[in-house]
């Protein structure tokens, strides 16, 4: 007998537009790839920087099999945007670690706005889509390295 995975997301509210994109795509694969499973969790924060806060609290529960990070962090004239986005993944990298939940990585640092609609919206470079994919393969990596049957 297979265990049940539950996968969960979370999404920044800030360039929503494009967030909104990502966890659209990221849930659609998701149920594509785990039909029997838990419903995939969304939860939402205001920024990307209050990422890390959120996948550590879900993370500690230990309830879910991996967490999706989804946010767009649009280049500006300052090197703000570089700083939250090195932050927000050192973060996700300790959590992941640390708590030994595949934690995944979509917290994009764009230059622009059509950068954001191809990979956030159009379908053929969706990073959501890929998030997804990647979390199902990490969570069968990690079942194998346990032994256990997936």
């Amino acid at each position: 007998m297979q265990a049940r995975r539950s996968v969960a997301i979370v999404a920044s509210q800030y360039n929503s537009e494009f967030t909104e994109g990502l966890a659209t795509h990221a849930q659609k694969e998701l149920a594509t790839l785990l039909p029997q499973d838990s419903p995939v969790q969304l939860f939402s924060v205001p920024g990307a920087f209050e990422i890390p806060l959120m996948v550590q609290e879900i993370a500690e529960r230990g309830s879910f099999n991996a967490i999706i990070a989804l946010g767009v962090i649009i280049q500006g004239e300052t090197q703000h945007a570089r700083m939250v986005g090195e932050t927000v993944t050192a973060a996700l990298m300790d959590i992941s670690l640390r708590l030994k939940v595949p934690i995944i990585h979509e917290v994009l640092l764009l230059e622009n706005a059509e950068q954001a609609r191809q990979r956030c919206v159009e379908e053929e470079i969706n990073r959501g889509t890929e998030a997804a994919r990647i979390a199902v393969r990490m969570i069968q990596a990690l079942a194998e390295a346990k032994g256990a049957r997936f």
